[in-house]
């Protein structure tokens, strides 16, 4: 079958392929990355070392028997099975590489037979591989396209910048030996006392203390107030257990709290030890520690508990937050998020002082609440004295308990009222609706008619969500259900959501069911609108005066959301459509019914592609009972799933920790703060250790950007970048533009990119707000610059009073702006405290440095880059080294515009929804990259560099030669500066500086991409299987000179090859000064290697000492 206007490459890759083939290969519009070794380990190098010419027919032969549909071999399987067996026995081999084009003809034969025998296998275009390890979904090392950077810059502009760098060079004073003479001048209170020293307090103040707030707690007691307070907080189930759980709280060092929603433990046993503590004279040296794992969390809970023991937040409770708190000298119980508590073990290692820590919601799993495990473990036997107590709505304690080694556990009932859970099956017998191949499909309009042509795909594969019904539901015959509803059961699609039968469900609800609220559980926004506009559409659901239904998502304005809250008008039933934030989070109070479709888009981390992913999952368990409850809170309820009741058994009890699921790098640079030792090691010791491969991820990415250094120790930066509470890519563009001059915007940018974004987009006003933020930012091809433009804009308006109508007219958040506002202070406070910001320091004023913005963005982003390819079709292309082609997100500045002035781009973050999106994008030039990307070094050729990432350029020698000492030179003068950051760098760098900016504004971006082209060539004279094996970690011997003398920064060889003679050619290579001249061999790249023997020979000793 063939589609006009699609080529075949594109027909293969979409699995359109002949149908004489049962089930053809799948690929997604893009593959996802490969491990960041292989990277380093083969980016300049072809990955088939025999290969000399590209044999073009080679590819078209082998597609040719693709479309005739030609057998598979058994002589080239048989061929096959012996070569495998062989090479599992060998343990020096790691991977088998094979061009043949009867391999990718019979791959799916290849594919099985590999498994069987437990490996691993992956097409990647031309190319099959075999391996013993898990095989990354794109490997740039097998790209024939890979993009490879032409840069051009014109010769007078070379001329001026180089004036320049000599002057520079002429009036430097200060010598790299320097650095290391003069000691490290970072003020104390920056880097290692992030926050206030606590002085001890005298024991009479202690007494006093005590004695006055044991007086207040009798007053308050004794005063009517009091008195209806003590007899509402005793109708609470915590109350029964009061005595029971203080008494364990005094005898064991840590207890396990387990409570269901509505018994008052988060509220009540806080201030059961605090009021336990006070009566017993110990108030004034008692310290309890509240963490909760959101900031609003944190804030309500100490509002309420003040209000309970009829106090003044701030007296003997108070809150701490990242952006705010109010705590007191005499605040003895302290509500804050786990990051709070965190940021004072940097000082305070043993946490003097304290003497209880209660970890709220411990059973979220998050990040940072399982490293504040690993921490207090460690603490316990250096602090006999100090209580720990883990509390929980749903947990499992067990598992906790085990952890700190068999401590006890405490449940405290809670009071819902009785929630009727029905499944698919009760839901078809009870709506008498009748599923069919074509119901299933979810429309989601036409703008996005592939989403439904996905649908259709994902029937045909094996996906981690049908993969469970698959399970779950193998040997159900469900008796019970009539005929028609197990014929729609043994028709049911996993994949969809359902949105008809959603509809007849709550047509049902509206014509059949008492008064109430209904909550609908959705995966995301898309999903949400999608099903808003059916709802709207249907004739009964769409009518004003009988339903109103209303949108719930994080992304909606706050008075947006609020909308949810307010009851409707009489003889009106209220349909609220959420994601999994309705769970917890929030809690509508007239909800009676509940609809759960049984997924969540769920934060995943592929380590190997080092991807996250935001793909829709089944939920826990535990989650499930979260969303039936919800129509239990003021009244008895009913919780509709819309998934059989076998798969909800199947679902897993809890929900996977987050340190499984999300890259570690702010982790990594947390423990190494913390001075805990090995990365590895301290997280080998959590309840459920990280996959290795994170963990390595993440120390790599710390030292590409140079926080961690080859020891995997903190470098100067690492150390300032630990002090500020964000991402470390943001931490570092924020130290960047405090050096460069340019805080201001940076501040703006580094805050938007912590927060939520600014912009909103109205329900049916979608298409204005997209034109708005355009104009915010395509002057700067730039969605961060969008952010300053936009804020700018709205600090004039509000100096100017019309604040509201600027958001209104420009769709953007005034309360995540005046976020941003409040996070921008304190992020210049930071700055402060570390000494980068010092109003005697010209380019902190700044005045002219907006030229540098660009490349300090791209300096806090890299490495996550993208290629800007040109487009086809009137389409932009973008392919980044570890994924491929990705796709913009679609609310992107750049995804709007025909054309991209640039030839990169640096994004924010990239996740995985299907394909790989970008988010959070600016557009950078070649020599923006070069300067401030990452580290570079000299190719094999005259004019070829290779940054850090893999990335190529080529160029001519002399801008090669300027742009390396450009870099050398600004390396420099950062290290004196993180070393010493009261150094005035325009003082002796001004000629420096000078050169940069005029390199980077007279950039006009006017090379091109090329592509690696043959790196998959075959020799045309050999006709047999082409298969290169490769050991773990071996290269030949070209690369293992070349990448030792880039290491140590010497000069690579230079080779000559003479003949052929006879059929034999023979190579010579000058290497430090000396000839060295190789074994004849039958090809040019053959004799070029055994003359790179020749040199790896007189180096041996110093090899192996290096």
């Amino acid at each position: 079958m063939r589609v006009p206007g699609v080529s075949r490459l594109a027909m293969i890759k979409a699995g359109v392929v002949s149908q004489q083939f049962a089930s053809p290969i799948q690929y997604t519009p893009t593959q996802l990355s490969h491990m960041y070794l292989e990277i380093r380990l083969r980016h300049s190098a072809s990955f088939i070392e025999e290969e000399e010419d590209y044999d073009e027919s080679s590819t078209d032969s082998s597609d040719e028997e693709y479309r005739r549909g030609k057998e598979p071999s058994s002589l080239n399987v048989n061929e096959w099975r012996a070569k495998l067996s062989t090479f599992i026995q060998n343990h020096k081999k790691q991977e088998i590489i094979s061009t043949d084009k009867r391999d990718r003809r019979d791959y799916k034969i290849l594919s099985k037979l590999a498994s069987e025998l437990g490996l691993y296998s992956q097409m990647y275009n031309r190319v099959v591989v075999f391996s013993k390890v898990p095989l990354a979904n794109y490997r740039a090392d097998l790209d024939y396209k890979r993009p490879i950077r032409k840069v051009s810059i014109s010769k007078s502009l070379i001329q001026d910048v180089s004036a320049l760098l000599e002057q520079h060079l002429d009036e430097k004073h200060t010598s790299a030996e320097q650095i290391t003479q003069n000691p490290t001048n970072i003020p104390a209170n920056s880097v290692f006392n992030p926050l206030p020293e606590r002085f001890p307090v005298s024991n009479h103040v202690v007494q006093m203390r005590s004695r006055l707030l044991q007086e207040k707690q009798q007053a308050w007691r004794g005063s009517p107030e009091g008195q209806k307070m003590m007899a509402l907080r005793a109708s609470l189930p915590a109350y029964k257990q009061r005595e029971s759980l203080l008494e364990s709280v005094a005898n064991n060092q840590v207890l396990v709290v387990s409570g269901e929603t509505g018994c008052g433990k988060t509220t009540q046993l806080p201030q059961y030890i605090l009021e336990t503590e006070i009566e017993a004279g110990r108030g004034g040296s008692c310290s309890i520690i509240c963490t909760q794992p959101r900031r609003i969390s944190a804030m309500s809970v100490a509002e309420r508990v003040a209000a309970e023991r009829g106090e003044l937040l701030g007296e003997s409770v108070g809150y701490k937050v990242r952006l705010e708190g109010t705590r007191g000298r005499d605040t003895r119980l302290l509500f804050c998020t786990t990051g709070i508590l965190l940021r004072r073990l940097l000082v305070d290692p043993s946490l003097s002082g304290v003497t209880h820590v209660i970890v709220d919601e411990i059973h979220e799993r998050g990040m940072n609440e399982d490293f504040l495990l690993i921490v207090l473990k460690d603490i316990l036997p250096r602090r006999p004295d100090l209580r720990i107590i883990l509390m929980s709505a749903t947990l499992n304690a067990e598992l906790f308990s085990n952890y700190f080694n068999s401590a006890p556990t405490c449940h405290i009932p809670g009071f819902t009222y009785p929630v009727k859970a029905h499944f698919l099956e009760d839901i078809l017998d009870l709506t008498g609706h009748r599923l069919t191949e074509l119901n299933q499909i979810d429309d989601y309009g036409d703008s996005k008619s592939w989403k439904m042509q996905k649908q259709l795909n994902n029937r045909k594969r094996k996906t981690s969500v049908n993969s469970l019904v698959e399970n779950a539901m193998s040997g159900m015959s469900f008796e019970q259900c009539n005929f028609s509803t197990r014929s729609s059961l043994s028709r049911w699609d996993p994949e969809g959501l359902g949105f008809n039968l959603i509809q007849a469900l709550l047509c049902h609800i509206c014509r059949k069911e008492r008064p109430g609220a209904v909550l609908v559980f959705m995966t995301g926004w898309e999903e949400i609108a999608a099903l808003k506009d059916k709802l709207l559409s249907n004739p009964l659901l769409g009518d004003p005066n009988q339903v109103l239904i209303l949108p719930c998502h994080g992304g909606m304005s706050s008075s947006e959301q609020k909308l949810i809250f307010n009851h409707p008008p009489p003889n009106v039933r209220k349909i609220v459509l959420a994601t999994n934030m309705a769970e917890t989070s929030i809690t509508i109070n007239d909800v009676v019914f509940v609809i759960d479709c049984g997924k969540a888009k769920e934060t995943s981390y592929d380590a190997l592609n080092n991807t996250p992913c935001l793909l829709p999952t089944w939920i826990s368990k535990a989650s499930a009972r979260q969303r039936r409850g919800r129509a239990g809170r003021v009244q008895p309820g009913e919780a509709y799933h819309i998934y059989p009741k076998p798969v909800f058994d199947a679902f897993i009890d809890y929900q996977q920790p987050e340190l499984h699921r999300v890259p570690l790098q702010s982790l990594c640079l947390q423990i190494k703060s913390l001075n805990l030792g090995s990365i590895e090691g301290f997280l080998s010791k959590a309840m459920q250790p990280p996959d290795s491969l994170s963990v390595k991820n993440a120390i790599h990415l710390l030292k590409i950007i140079g926080a961690l250094d080859d020891n995997e120790e903190l470098t100067h930066l690492g150390r300032h970048l630990s002090t500020l509470p964000v991402e470390p890519t943001i931490g570092k563009m924020l130290v960047m533009g405090s050096i460069f001059g340019c805080l201001e915007p940076v501040l703006t940018i580094a805050a938007g990119l912590s927060l939520r974004d600014p912009f909103v987009s109205p329900f049916d006003k979608r298409d204005m707000a997209d034109r708005k933020r355009f104009d915010f930012g395509v002057s700067c091809c730039s969605d961060h610059i969008a952010y300053v433009n936009a804020y700018n804009a709205w600090r004039q308006a509000k100096v100017q009073g019309n604040a509201m109508d600027f958001c209104w007219e420009n769709f953007l958040s005034s309360q995540t702006l005046e976020a941003m506002h409040s996070l921008r202070k304190q992020f210049r406070e930071l700055i402060k405290e570390a000494g980068f910001l010092s109003s005697d320091i010209f380019v902190n004023e700044d005045q002219t440095s907006s030229e540098f913005l660009g490349g300090i963005i791209c300096s806090g982003l890299f490495p996550r880059v993208a290629a800007i390819l040109p487009p086809k079709n009137n389409v932009v292309h973008f392919k980044t080294v570890e994924d491929g082609e990705v796709l913009l997100n679609q609310n992107s500045v750049l995804a709007k515009m025909k054309s991209i002035p640039q030839p990169w781009l640096v994004f924010h973050e990239k996740v995985k929804t299907g394909i790989v999106i970008l988010r959070d994008a600016t557009g950078i030039s070649d020599t923006m990259l070069l300067l401030f990307g990452g580290q570079l070094n000299r190719g094999s050729k005259q004019g070829h560099i290779i940054m850090a990432n893999g990335l190529e350029f080529f160029m001519s020698s002399n801008l090669a030669r300027l742009i390396l000492e450009l870099r050398t030179e600004l390396d420099r003068l950062l290290q004196r500066k993180m070393v010493n950051p009261k150094v005035n760098i325009y003082e002796d760098s001004r000629h420096l500086l000078e050169a940069m900016t005029t390199l980077m504004n007279g950039d006009e971006n006017s090379g091109s991409f090329d592509y690696v082209g043959a790196i998959t060539a075959v020799d045309k004279s050999n006709q047999g299987k082409k298969v290169v094996e490769r050991s773990k970690g071996e290269l030949n011997a070209l690369s293992i000179l070349h990448n030792w003398l880039q290491k140590r920064g010497e000069e690579l060889p230079i080779y000559k090859v003479k003949g052929p003679k006879k059929d034999m050619f023979q190579a010579r290579v000058k290497c430090r000064g000396q000839y060295f001249i190789g074994k004849p061999a039958t090809s040019k790249r053959q004799a070029e290697r055994n003359a790179a023997v020749e040199v790896l020979k007189s180096l041996t000793k110093e090899m192996s000492m290096w």
